[in-house]
């Protein structure tokens, strides 16, 4: 078990600045649309914002690459030095190096089996103030395309009554993903687009599979838009661009091919036999 130390938000601070620090050091260029659809509410003074009741929010971000939850967070920290706190799976929290980091964040962790415990804490904070960052889509989606989402992030919405904000990052991908490697010319001045779409109120009692596809759909239609006033212009081929743009990536179909068999072999590689 890795070492947990107690959550810290000037440790969560200290995170937040390095990771100013490097986009800096690198020139990573950060092109935000639909600012106006962001949260209410000021920083209570220069280093935090005010947490209260009713200001919370679940913050649905897409998953293209390992680095879009830092540009969802950069935006939420110029606006009003908001903190995302996200939903990180157990296996991340168990890492003997990320491990530490996660816990000292504050982070909400998933566990392996009854995910209720997490669902609630994540509820409370949300009802405490916290703005709540979920992946949705629970895995990087190799067809650059946004997957089927989960409906934890709509339920959590609709529970604790907070406004749902869809953001769509585009480009972070081209940094760094899932089989790719991390070359330096990719990152030096690379574009990062990050779209807020406009907050979904949920009402008790919603539909969860209806409104997980609806978000979805308001994802994509995010990405779409992050594509088309992208500054980097593609070629026929590009591994970074879908395939239905004429890009290298793989198809849906493949794409949900591959899903499939990654989600069986956890499946069995977590199940235990019994006698």
């Amino acid at each position: 078990m890795p070492w947990t130390p107690a959550a810290s938000d000037r440790f969560y601070r200290l995170l937040v600045r390095t990771v100013l620090f490097l986009r800096w050091l690198f020139g990573i260029r950060l092109l935000v649309t639909g600012q106006d659809n962001l949260p209410d509410g000021s920083a209570g003074n220069r280093t935090a914002r005010t947490v209260s009741p009713g200001s919370g929010a679940v913050v649905a971000i897409t998953h293209f690459g390992y680095l879009d939850f830092a540009a969802a967070e950069l935006v939420f920290w110029a606006h009003n030095r908001g903190q995302l706190r996200f939903l990180i799976h157990q296996g991340a929290a168990d890492h003997w190096l990320a491990g530490p980091f996660i816990s000292a964040a504050g982070q909400v962790v998933v566990g392996y089996g009854s995910r209720t415990a997490a669902y609630d804490a994540a509820v409370a904070r949300l009802r405490a103030g916290e703005y709540l960052a979920v992946m949705p889509e629970a895995g990087v989606s190799r067809s650059f395309k946004v997957r089927e989402c989960k409906t934890g992030a709509v339920r959590m919405a609709a529970e604790a009554r907070v406004p749902l904000i869809p953001v769509s990052v585009w480009g972070a991908h081209r940094i760094l993903t899932r089989g790719n490697g991390l070359p330096l010319h990719r990152i030096r001045r690379a574009p990062v687009r990050v779209h807020i779409g406009e907050p979904v109120q949920l009402a008790v009692g919603i539909d969860p599979e209806k409104e997980a596809a609806r978000l979805r759909t308001t994802l994509q239609a995010g990405i779409d838009a992050a594509i088309a006033s992208f500054p980097v212009a593609a070629r026929r081929g590009d591994w970074w661009m879908p395939a239905d743009l004429g890009g290298g990536a793989i198809s849906e179909t493949e794409r949900q091919r591959l899903d499939a068999a990654d989600l069986a072999r956890d499946r069995r590689r977590t199940s235990h036999p019994t006698v």
